[in-house]
């Protein structure tokens, strides 16, 4: 357990931008922010070094900060915290976290096949976009999808066409801000417990400027 004033520290750092990359600070600067004096702040800087939440490098004025991996998970247990406390749903409320990756193109096709676009629009109040956004869960949220597992999923039965089978696939309600989505786990066995499949009415990638490697929440939840 981090101590509570090493994570109001950490905290700081994200603030001015240090889960992004190196940051510039003096313990002077850090000092003024958390109302602590220079001593103290050096001392919250190398307690968070040593547990492997920062970097750092210093130079002669002040020393270049990023928070690390490590680091970016505790702030996201953190809030994950907060949104229990203070979303309607209490305990009914999920916080997924991961990271924006490529697919391999099969949720485009997919999307798009009247059966299943039908169903999905039935289940979830919307027409998804041809296409999913691929997500890589942090090792902290695969504890949260367990949880969110055993929550009452919509089926997505499959179907037959042309000669070729589709299998059945099944979908519960989700929010990346204040965009109503869907995540879709395919009947497949053995899907990886990491990875988010995620739909919605529009492209999510270019409405939420994303890229790969770059960090995103999803919420579960009333």
């Amino acid at each position: 357990m981090i101590p509570a004033e090493d994570l109001q520290c950490l905290k700081v750092l994200a603030v001015r931008g240090g889960c992004r990359g190196p940051i510039f600070v003096s313990t002077q600067s850090i000092g003024e922010m958390l109302g602590i004096s220079q001593q103290t702040a050096s001392r919250r800087l190398k307690s968070l070094e040593s547990a492997g939440l920062i970097t750092r490098n210093l130079a002669a004025d002040g020393q270049h900060v990023t928070v690390t991996k490590a680091g970016e998970e505790v702030l996201i247990r953190e809030y994950q915290e907060y949104c229990r406390i203070f979303s309607e749903g209490g305990e009914n409320h999920y916080l997924l976290s991961g990271s924006v990756v490529s697919g391999i193109g099969e949720g485009k096709y997919y999307m798009s096949l009247g059966p299943y676009k039908e169903q999905f629009t039935a289940a979830l109040g919307f027409e998804p976009y041809p296409g999913t956004l691929n997500i890589r869960l942090v090792p902290s949220s695969l504890a949260i999808r367990k949880k969110i597992d055993a929550l009452d999923w919509t089926r997505i039965k499959g179907f037959s066409t042309d000669g070729r089978t589709f299998g059945d696939a099944r979908c519960i309600p989700c929010r990346i801000g204040t965009i109503k989505c869907g995540i879709v786990v395919p009947g497949r066995t053995h899907y990886p417990d990491d990875l988010l499949e995620v739909i919605a009415p529009v492209a999510l990638r270019r409405r939420l400027g994303v890229e790969d490697n770059d960090s995103i929440n999803v919420e579960v939840g009333p």
